[in-house]
């Protein structure tokens, strides 16, 4: 399913919204939103992708407030699809902006980089092949950054809330 419902009630009642791409503003087809049925999907509490995120996998999630862990009903503003990645996982970290300080290839998941790569923080990357979660503490919890392919000169200018976000894991996105 590489789609996502959205409706504005609660078990999934009343208004709906249905999409199968990138949505910058959900409340530009609804007035609220408190229940999804969803393929695999990054939702953001802000539009334009914006504040917190929350991977959301295929299911269907009939109180969006206990998925998002918030006590209101404007929670998810924006989304965007992970498509379905066949292959190999591969991305570059870097300790410091600009692909600078310490590098490290990753291919596979990582449950504290402090542990294995002796790295104090990551503020770059390059993701090279795959969909990557990066979470703010060791064994994937905390808030959490979805990276499709592409170069991260800045993963600070990402809009995930304090300049005090660090990196403390990685996941690849296997759905």
């Amino acid at each position: 399913m590489g789609k996502v419902i959205f409706y504005e009630d609660r078990n999934f009642q009343g208004r709906s919204y249905e999409c199968s791409s990138d949505c910058s503003d959900v409340f530009t087809y609804l007035s609220r939103c408190n229940s999804c049925k969803s393929g695999c999907f990054m939702v953001y509490e802000r539009p334009n992708y914006m504040g917190h995120q929350m991977l959301v996998r295929r299911g269907e999630y009939p109180d969006n407030q206990l998925l998002m862990g918030m006590s209101k009903s404007d929670c998810i503003r924006s989304c965007r699809m992970i498509p379905m990645h066949r292959g190999t996982f591969r991305m570059r970290i870097f300790e410091r902006e600009n692909f600078s300080g310490q590098m490290h290839e990753l291919m596979d998941d990582c449950d504290s980089i402090q542990k294995r790569y002796r790295m104090s923080d990551c503020q770059s990357c390059n993701v090279m092949e795959g969909h990557w979660l990066l979470y703010e503490q060791p064994d994937f919890r905390g808030r959490m950054i979805y990276l499709r392919p592409g170069e991260y000169r800045s993963l600070r200018d990402m809009g995930v809330g304090p300049m005090n976000f660090r990196i403390g894991s990685l996941r690849r996105i296997m759905d």
